[in-house]
């Protein structure tokens, strides 16, 4: 299910992002699992509920316990559920989570420089822009990418749910 969502708007040639392949699906999944294990991802994939459709992933990354911080990423949806209701549900479940589940003091949200859609998507859930790491790491194609830092703090959670609570109600 996770490999027709990838094919939807083949967004494995945007360069940027972590989208795999069709033919790469199995071991991305393996490789998130594998990172499950080993405590330092929780990986999910994403089912718009109205549908039942797998329509994506996501995960927390770079977990550091012992400051109750998370990061949330790798997060990408079939082409025809962006700019839809599904990023700001699944961030609300996610947010919802690391705040008021796993106790996180703090939720980071990374993209690259180039990706401004998310960029753009990340704002609008209410993270504050931390500043640009440059030359921070590598993409699938081998460059080197800047990415883009956000952060939502523990405190700002109850404004950012209002926003992101609101948006769903409104149907954005």
């Amino acid at each position: 299910a996770l490999a027709a969502a990838a094919t939807d708007g083949r967004l494995w040639e945007l360069w940027y992002t972590v989208v795999p392949e069709p033919g790469q699906v199995a071991k991305y999944i393996a490789d998130a699992l594998a990172g499950q294990a080993a405590g330092h991802v929780l990986p999910w994939a994403v089912r718009e509920l109205g549908s039942g459709e797998v329509i994506g992933s996501t995960r927390y990354h770079d977990i550091v316990a012992p400051i109750d911080r998370v990061e949330i990423g790798y997060t990408w949806y079939a082409q025809r559920w962006q700019r839809s209701h599904v990023n700001t549900a699944c961030k609300l479940l996610l947010l919802t989570h690391a705040f008021e589940t796993a106790g996180c003091r703090a939720v980071g949200l990374r993209t690259d420089r180039f990706n401004t859609r998310s960029q753009r998507a990340i704002e609008a859930l209410g993270a504050h822009r931390d500043g640009v790491l440059r030359h921070h790491m590598a993409r699938r194609d081998g460059t080197v990418r800047d990415s883009v830092m956000y952060s939502i703090l523990a405190g700002e959670w109850p404004d950012v749910k209002r926003n992101l609570t609101s948006r769903l109600q409104r149907g954005r």
